[in-house]
Parts: structure tokens; C-alpha cells; sequence
């Protein structure tokens, strides 16, 4: 009837009012921002007691600052049941060991993890974590770099990359390492996670068994497949083979995750400039990794005017001279000439200033 819907309305418009001035009051919210927020929730709900959150956020350790942040992404946590649904959910995470900021950050980075359900899925998850890297500490490791782990999809995806680890060869110890270092892959799409497999071993002709593998995988997983074909692209036309780019790879797999401007700036130099050969660069890739503006090209400038004034220096090639830590360059190509170039430490140190 009319006069229902009209009850129902006012008793809406109360409940959007009574929250966004609890936004703005206790929250420090602006009224733009309050007003924001209320219009993500739904009006049929009521907010019985905002304050049991606050003191929920504020006895986990955040401060009034994040609490606003949290809220705002994640308004749906006011009308959450504090001591039903989100303390338990908590206790989850605290009975792998988070506390103090570690546990504000990761809850922060990813309140979704409020909304998934404990039984079902946060308690699954964790316990399927727990069989693959063998410790609640490692655990830990892998959520705080990627701290959605236990709210994304399911843990049977998990599973499911982890067997096809074990169907090429991975030890567990092999599968825990993967899975540190790259626990945002272990969430994917099976098919996706299997054809990148395929990609490493068949594409690339780097084995399971070796230890670049897993750098091999980190590499194509953080690209897509058509921007490293661009990529494999620029490497053919400075003359590269793919045997030479199969070399590099094997050798030094992250030599193709540099943007396409990375690579050709210093296949520039390399092959334009100094004349190297594919067969050398690939032999040799790490001189690939280095940066061009704070390492290559400095110590470059340095050995040109030892040799432009003619002194004694080591006759070192190139890539030895890049391959020294900067204290040791400084020992053997800067410090020897001080009396005769006064001022070449201090150039050099300007050339490496940010």
C-alpha cells in the first residue's frame, strides 16, 4: 500500500542519514565522501551498532586514517556481525601468526577477505596452503606478496596447478619455491598455467629440471603472450636468431621482461654502437641487465678518459669491467688516478646521482 511504501521510504531515508553522519562524525569523512559511500550500500539494511566495527578495527591496530580507507573501499563491513563474522575470520589469520601491522596490512590490501566464508572457502584455503609450503611462516610469506591469496576463487585451483608441478617432475621443496616466489601464478586459470608450462620447456628448451625454470615461467607469466612476441620481435631484427635468443633465455630468462624500449636502447649500443655480436650478447646476457644510464654507460665514460690521457689501466673487455661491484670499479679504474684526474670520482659519482 501507500502508506507502506511511504514508512518503508522514510525509514530508508533515516538510516542513509543516521550513516552518513556517522561517516562524517566519527570517521572524519567529508560529506562528498559519506555521501559516496551510503549510495554503495543497500538502503533496506540497517547499521545496528557502526561503533562495535570501529572498536573491532581499532583493537586489530588500525588507526583512524586507515580505518577511513577501509571503510570506503569496503563500506559492506558496517553491517557485518562483529563478533559472529568478522572476529573469527580474523582469528584466522592471527592463528597463522599475523599480528600488529602485518595483520592491518594484509587485511587492508584485501577486505574481501571478510566476505568469504569461513568453512567453505578461508578455512580450505589455508589448509591447502599449508600442505604445499609445509610451515604457517611460509604461509604467511606467500599471502603478505599476494594478500588476496584467501579471497580469489577457489582452492581447488590451487590444487590443480600443483599437480600438474608434480606431473613435470617438481619435488615438493621445487613446488614450495615456485610458490613463494610466484603465488600469484599458482591462482590461475589451470589451462593457462599448464600452456605456460608448455612454453618454458618446448618454446624455450629450458627443462624442468633446471634452475632457471622457474625464472623462466616468473617471465612469461608477467607479460602477455603477444607483447613478448614484439619483444622476440626487436631481438630478430639486430640480426638475432632464435637459437641466440634461446641461449639468452636459458641463461638469463628476465632478459624478456624489459619493456621493448629497454631492449632496444641497449641493443642500440651493444650492436650499433660497440659492433657486439648476437652470439656474444647471448652468451653472455646478464651485460643486458645492467643499466644503461647508471652503470653501463658511467663506467664507459670513465674508461674513455683514461685512455683519451693515456694512462696505464687495466685492458679489461667491456663486460668484465660491468660484471664489478661499483666499489671495486671505483678501486680499479677511479681511485688509482687520483692525483692526475683530480675530479674523476667526483664526476663519476654525479653520473650515478638520481
Amino acid at each position: 500500500s501507500q502508506f507502506l511504501y511511504s514508512t518503508t521510504s522514510t525509514r530508508n531515508r533515516i538510516s542513509t542519514h543516521f550513516l552518513i553522519k556517522y561517516l562524517v562524525d566519527s570517521l572524519g569523512f567529508s560529506k562528498k565522501e559519506a555521501i559516496s559511500t551510503s549510495s554503495k550500500l543497500t538502503p533496506q539494511k540497517t547499521i545496528k551498532n557502526p561503533d562495535l566495527l570501529l572498536n573491532f578495527l581499532i583493537q586489530t591496530g588500525f588507526d583512524k586514517t586507515q580505518i577511513k580507507k577501509l571503510v570506503f573501499r569496503e563500506p559492506r563491513l558496517l553491517y557485518r556481525d562483529v563478533s559472529r563474522t568478522l572476529i573469527p575470520k580474523r582469528q584466522c589469520l592471527v592463528d597463522l601468526g599475523l599480528s600488529g601491522s602485518d595483520l592491518v596490512s594484509v587485511i587492508a590490501k584485501d577486505p574481501n577477505f571478510f566476505e568469504r566464508s569461513l568453512d567453505t572457502h578461508l578455512r580450505p584455503t589455508i589448509g591447502c596452503l599449508r600442505r604445499i609450503l609445509g610451515s604457517d611462516e611460509d604461509v604467511v610469506k606467500a599471502i603478505k606478496r599476494a594478500v588476496w591469496l584467501l579471497s580469489f576463487g577457489t582452492h581447488h585451483i590451487m590444487e590443480t596447478n600443483v599437480l600438474l608441478l608434480r606431473n613435470y617432475g617438481f619435488s615438493d621443496l621445487m613446488i614450495k619455491k615456485f610458490v613463494l616466489r610466484n603465488p600469484t601464478s599458482i591462482t590461475k586459470n589451470p589451462e593457462w598455467f599448464k600452456d605456460l608450462l608448455h612454453r618454458v620447456e618446448k618454446d624455450f628448451r629450458v627443462t624442468p629440471d633446471s634452475t632457471t625454470f622457474l625464472y623462466g615461467f616468473r617471465a612469461l607469466a608477467s607479460q602477455k603472450k603477444s607483447t613478448l612476441e614484439k619483444k622476440i620481435g626487436i631481438f630478430k631484427s639486430f640480426g638475432w636468431s632464435d637459437d641466440h635468443i634461446v641461449e639468452m633465455f636459458s641463461k638469463l630468462p628476465h632478459c624478456v621482461a624489459f619493456s621493448e624500449v629497454r631492449i632496444e636502447k641497449a641493443l642500440n649500443l651493444f650492436m650499433k654502437e660497440l659492433s657486439f655480436e648476437p652470439s656474444y650478447l647471448a652468451s653472455r646476457p646478464s651485460i643486458l641487465i645492467y643499466s644503461l644510464e647508471k652503470r653501463v654507460i658511467p663506467r664507459m665514460q670513465v674508461l674513455k678518459i683514461l685512455d683519451e690521457k693515456k694512462l696505464k689501466r687495466r685492458k679489461w673487455a667491456l663486460y668484465p669491467v660491468l660484471v664489478l661491484t661499483e666499489s671495486k670499479f671505483i678501486d680499479y679504474f677511479v681511485l688509482p688516478y687520483k692525483d692526475q684526474i683530480p675530479d674523476l670520482y667526483e664526476s663519476h659519482k654525479k653520473t650515478l646521482a638520481p
